[in-house]
């Protein structure tokens, strides 16, 4: 049987189950809706809002066309967090021949929906490539709207950071610096010339690339933009408008030519911890983390939070999201893909406990897992003599 096939036999098997509610998370295997289809929600984010989640993502069609956006953003919610109903799409392109920005085939990737309390709208944002010219375009959009489930109304897309250099940039790295062009990439020579802001630099008129992201809210009502940058080789944080719509110009790096995307970050113990995954296109890769005591940094890298089985491919995954689970303290969900390009609708995905030993995240496998399992205690820190 084909694994397009056997996905439909899985997802059946799935479906006949509707009656009964589920109780529990099955990782990587088809997740049915409250009409028995399998969520449709890729490189997704979650909103908490008035007692209800809502499960934004990528609506993905058959065939290697679904790798751009045909439909939109598809939305759900869920009082539970296993039992999903269906909400349509959230956000939808606009038809072809438009002259849109979002029009239909454009890329659109890893929506993200939080809520301004100071306006009273539901701001989405998410990554966004122009119709046919591939990832060149590197630029981060957003739209409205005035309830959860949408419509939202497009607003503009950016490049952040458009004449404005990161904390920290020394006077001396705002000159380019004679033969930096013909550096070999990877050498040393070449990373310390990223970390002094090669292409920082480059990109000071036109703002800086900004591909996989991801919104954060931190405890004062601060929002922030963290999107992958300078060729995808450094990770920016980049401070959002009160109105959570537009960039202060307040910005800093995070791990330069370190190669990351896929960033998922969450806040613990007045501490942020920040998931990322190495560039290896569809394929999936082992996973890093990262902690900080600011959103600014300095960023200290830790290990692989991935253990046993799979913990060199993250399960076979790739990370989107860490999900704070409302009314238990310190517990987050790890929410990732599993991509499937040559037939993006049938893309799984991966919700684990997210653990903490110490500063260090953990993830560990588990076939099935509830809730419950973040009542039970924090495991301690292994401390190496």
């Amino acid at each position: 049987m084909t694994k397009p096939l056997l996905f439909a036999a899985l997802l059946a098997l799935a479906g006949a189950a509707q009656g009964q509610k589920r109780t529990a998370f099955m990782p990587g295997q088809p997740w049915p809706d409250n009409k028995g289809t399998h969520l449709n929600a890729h490189g997704a984010g979650v909103l908490y809002d008035k007692g209800r989640y809502y499960l934004f993502g990528e609506h993905k069609i058959a065939g290697p066309k679904g790798n751009s956006a045909q439909v939109g953003v598809h939305c759900y919610s869920s009082k539970d967090l296993y039992n999903w109903q269906d909400e349509g799409i959230a956000f939808a392109v606009v038809p072809e021949g438009s002259g849109s920005e979002v029009e239909k085939g454009c890329v659109l990737e890893r929506p993200k929906v939080v809520f301004n309390k100071k306006t009273g709208q539901y701001v989405m944002w998410f990554h966004l490539e122009l119709k046919g010219k591939g990832y060149e375009a590197a630029r981060t959009a957003v739209a409205v709207a005035s309830q959860p489930t949408g419509p939202y109304k497009y607003v503009r897309s950016y490049r952040p950071g458009a004449g404005q250099w990161p904390l920290g940039f020394k006077d001396e790295w705002k000159q380019p610096t004679p033969g930096e062009k013909d550096l070999k990439w990877w050498t040393p020579e070449w990373r310390q010339a990223v970390t002094e802001g090669l292409f920082v630099r480059r990109d000071f008129v036109p703002g800086q690339m900004a591909r996989d992201m991801t919104i954060f809210v931190d405890d004062d009502g601060k929002a922030y933009n963290i999107h992958s940058s300078e060729e995808n080789l450094t990770l920016h944080v980049a401070e959002l408008t009160d109105d959570y719509q537009g960039f202060t110009g307040k910005w800093n790096t995070i791990a330069p030519a370190g190669h990351n995307e896929a960033p998922a970050i969450c806040k613990r113990g007045g501490k942020y911890y920040l998931l990322t995954s190495g560039c290896t296109g569809w394929a999936p890769n082992a996973a890093r983390s990262f902690v900080a005591s600011s959103i600014w940094g300095p960023w200290q890298q830790l290990d692989n939070p991935a253990t046993g089985a799979q913990a060199d491919i993250t399960y076979n995954s790739q990370s989107t999201y860490l999900l704070p689970v409302a009314g238990k303290k310190d517990a987050f969900i790890f929410m990732a893909d599993r991509w499937t390009p040559q037939n993006p609708i049938d893309g799984g995905y991966i919700w684990l406990p997210l653990r903490f030993e110490g500063d260090q995240p953990r993830l560990r496998w588990a076939d099935r897992w509830a809730l419950s399992a973040f009542d039970q205690p924090q495991p301690k820190a292994v401390v190496v003599p």
